[in-house]
This record gives structure tokens, C-alpha cells and sequence, in this order.
């Protein structure tokens, strides 16, 4: 155990369904291997019986225990937003928020899963065509992968989403802010996948919760790269299926991670050993 006079945090992740969380065990072991008193708890709001009505209550109740911040994930990415003071420049663009720093009664929201995902795409698939990319999901996951895809390149994305509406949304802030025909919203999806260079998958199927394919495997064909957000387990049926045909793939582990990397730096004011983390979550990987 660290000194009491070393730095301590407490951290919280609210969300649904999050028992098999690695982000708990993952923040804590880097809390450790820098000095820190650092403790980091579960807010799962499936197992309290509460939904994002509970959102304030929870976040007060955080304040009041002296949490340093909290995570934010599924489904409450966006539905946090009215419940903050102030936002980043990248939240407010993504219109999602991950990441909360509460400090002198301020709750500050940030994203850092744009750049944990275009972190771990640059060295999972370095190489990967980006002229057509379609991505399956607009909720605060997918926004922030949506963002992440043009600012690293693609040229074209084509967003779908169980509610067709939200997925217009996300087009128009995109649009917004990379450029006039950089993004729309999908309605066929075997026709948009026809043509395109790689697949994106921003929605919670595959998840230990939610098994299962979020397409028809018919859509998938060998040259074309899948990319999953999931990361729990690690590979999900999706990346199970496009690895069978021979597809490239990244799976969800990099962007949990570098996700925490940032999450992590918001925290704590430190900078995180980036190579350690990816030691843990491998090794976490491994004994799962």
C-alpha cells in the first residue's frame, strides 16, 4: 500500500451490464505501478435496478463520496451530457462523453475513445483502405468512432443504426464539421458494404450480454477489413466470422486501453505508461 501522503483518487464507471468491466482492474494496476492510492468502483446501474433517470442522484452521490471522476459507458454516453457544467472541445463535437473530472464542484465531460480508437487502428491496421468505410452504430461509441475514422482519413462513411434517425444526426455533424459528402446515413446495408474498403462495428452485439452477429455474415467478404469496439470477449462472433473468410481484423482491446490511457491522464494529471497497460489488458486477456 502506497504512503497516505502519495496522491489517491477514487474513480467510478457508471453503467449497464458492466460486471466483466477490465477498466476497474486496468486503471488500478497503473494507479499502483505509479505510487498512487487509486480505487476504482463498479456503478452498475443494471445490478442498482435504476435507469438514466438515476443519473443525477448518482452523480451527486459521487461528489459527495469525494470521487475524482468517473467513466461513463453503455447506455448513458449521451444521456450524460445535460447533467454536466462544462464539456471539451471534443465531447461537445461528438455530442458523447466517457470520461468525467469532478473537481470543485465542477463536472467536467471529455471523450477519449475518438482517440483510443484511432490509436489502436493506426497500429492494428496501419495500412487499411479508407476510401469507403461503413460503420454499424450513432450511439456515444459510434459518434466517437465516427469522428476518429474521418479525422484519420477516411474519405467516406456510411453510418447505420437501428434508428435510422440517429444515424442522420451523427451524418449532419460530421458533414458539420469534415466537410460536405464526407458522411451520410445508410439504408442498404449490403449495398453500401458491396463497395466498401472496411466495416466498423460501434453497437453493443457480441458483447457477453448480447451474443450474437449485428449483419448477416453474407454481407462479409474476404477483402474486406472488420474493426470491432467490443472488447468483452475479445473476439466476438463478428471477428470469429470475418477471420474465417480470411478478412483483416482489430478487435476491441486497443481502444479499451487507449481509451483508459487518456481517461487515466484526465484523471490524475499523469501521464500513464502506455506499453504497461498494454501488458495488463494482455495479460488480463490471457487469464480470462
Amino acid at each position: 500500500m502506497p504512503p497516505a501522503s502519495q496522491p489517491s483518487f477514487l474513480i467510478g464507471l457508471i453503467g449497464a451490464g458492466i460486471q466483466a468491466s477490465r477498466t476497474p482492474a486496468l486503471h488500478e494496476h497503473e494507479g499502483a505501478a505509479q505510487g498512487f492510492r487509486y480505487c476504482y468502483r463498479l456503478i452498475d446501474t443494471e445490478r442498482l435496478g435504476v435507469g438514466p433517470e438515476a443519473l443525477p442522484e448518482l452523480l451527486r452521490a459521487a461528489e459527495l463520496m469525494g470521487f475524482s471522476g468517473l467513466n461513463v459507458t453503455h447506455p448513458f454516453k449521451q444521456s450524460v451530457i445535460p447533467h454536466l457544467t462544462e464539456l471539451s472541445d471534443d465531447a461537445r463535437a461528438l455530442g458523447a462523453v466517457n470520461t468525467v473530472v469532478l473537481k470543485g464542484g465542477h463536472r467536467i465531460g471529455h471523450n477519449t475513445d475518438g482517440w483510443g480508437f484511432a490509436e489502436s487502428f493506426r497500429r492494428g491496421l496501419p495500412d487499411a483502405a479508407l476510401d469507403l468505410v461503413v460503420q454499424l452504430g450513432a450511439g456515444g461509441a459510434g459518434a466517437a468512432v465516427a469522428h476518429a475514422l474521418l479525422a484519420i482519413g477516411a474519405k467516406r462513411l456510411v453510418v447505420f443504426d437501428t434508428d435510422h434517425a440517429r444515424a442522420e444526426a451523427l451524418a449532419e455533424r460530421l458533414e458539420a464539421r469534415f466537410g460536405e459528402g464526407r458522411a451520410r446515413a445508410g439504408d442498404d446495408l449490403e449495398s453500401a458494404l458491396g463497395g466498401a474498403d472496411g466495416l466498423v462495428h460501434a453497437t453493443p452485439t457480441g458483447m457477453a450480454g448480447h451474443p450474437g452477429l449485428p449483419l448477416p455474415a453474407a454481407c462479409l467478404r474476404p477483402d474486406l477489413w472488420v474493426a470491432e469496439i467490443v472488447y468483452f470477449p475479445l473476439e466476438t462472433e463478428l471477428l470469429r466470422e470475418a477471420g474465417r473468410l480470411g478478412c483483416r481484423t482489430l478487435d476491441g482491446g486497443g481502444m479499451a486501453v487507449f481509451q483508459a490511457v487518456g481517461a487515466f491522464r484526465l484523471f490524475t494529471g499523469t501521464v500513464p505508461d502506455e506499453a504497461r497497460m498494454i501488458r495488463d489488458f494482455a495479460a488480463m486477456a490471457r487469464g480470462a
